[in-house]
């Protein structure tokens, strides 16, 4: 489905900076080429991430590793305006008009040190967006190579076809996991992929790690006898779960654990059987299937 060829794994970026680890530019080198040497190529990317700072500590590290451009996929994405220093914003909303876009495009590739962006994102729907605007952006940024490709983050089915009317999405990076399978039920995966959408999916482990509830033990202790079966780590298992359905989800793990993204793309050798990802949905869900 994808026109470039992204990793099956992504590297989220989100808390490699002020919103997480703070890593310091010789940390975020490392990473960069941890990822490389695991088969993680691409790095996603938003522009307020880090309060707006983490496009740019990104960006020093990348030009300081000396690696090719030509060997990883950047992504990111534009839209949210946060109540920053860094901005005259009153309140949190969203602005997608033309030049706010391929303003907003511009600003990420000073940051990041780059000549073009692999894919730019809408990051959120906003009630106010002009299809009209957004595709003579997207066009623009497309014919003056900035951008390769484009989708839409957190985009509802009718959403997409709107602005569908007028462009094409080629990605839309929601929220799925074990403990969100609500794209599943809702026709959004469907809808990916009758219309040639490819899914990412952001916090792919879901709250299993974070939640000591009901569904997380159940979730634990299955993805623990799985994990035996399989010889991974347990969230090796959510993840090679998340790779079995059809629509070819693409999962962004956010995390900046050295030992854990050394890890993370053994979950592409697995092939998971049929009645052990069923398992994990009846686990989530509390029953078995009707």
């Amino acid at each position: 489905m994808s026109k470039i060829p992204f990793s099956k794994i992504i590297a989220g970026t989100m808390t490699w900076g002020a919103w997480g680890k703070n890593c310091s530019t010789p940390q975020m080198v490392e990473l960069m080429n941890l990822c490389l040497e695991s088969g993680i190529s691409t790095f996603d990317h938003a522009d307020i991430y880090g309060d707006y700072t983490t496009e740019g500590d990104f960006g020093k590290a990348f030009g300081e590793s000396q690696i090719n451009r030509k060997d990883i996929q950047l992504i990111s994405k534009c839209g949210i305006q946060m109540l920053s220093e860094k901005r005259s914003n009153t309140i949190k909303h969203y602005a997608y008009s033309k030049e706010y876009i391929i303003a907003s495009a511009e600003q990420s590739l000073k940051n990041l040190q780059t000549d073009y962006l692999d894919l730019l994102l809408l990051h959120r729907p906003s009630p106010l967006m002009q299809v009209d605007e957004i595709a003579e952006a997207v066009e623009k940024l497309k014919i003056d190579g900035k951008i390769l490709d484009f989708g839409v983050s957190n985009f509802t089915p009718s959403q997409s076809d709107l602005i569908e009317t007028k462009t094409k999405i080629n990605f839309n990076q929601i929220e799925f996991s074990v403990t969100h399978l609500d794209p599943m039920i809702d026709g959004s995966l469907d809808h990916m992929q009758t219309n040639r959408i490819t899914p990412m999916c952001w916090s792919p482990l879901g709250t299993v790690f974070r939640k000591d509830d009901e569904q997380s033990q159940r979730i634990r202790k299955i993805a623990n006898e799985l994990a035996s079966k399989y010889d991974v780590t347990n969230d090796i298992i959510l993840l090679a779960w998340i790779l079995k359905h059809p629509a070819g989800i693409l999962p962004v793990c956010g995390t900046s654990d050295k030992n854990r993204l050394i890890n993370l793309m053994q979950a592409t050798t697995i092939e998971m059987e049929l009645q052990d990802w069923f398992s994990l949905w009846s686990a989530s869900t509390g029953k078995d299937v009707d």
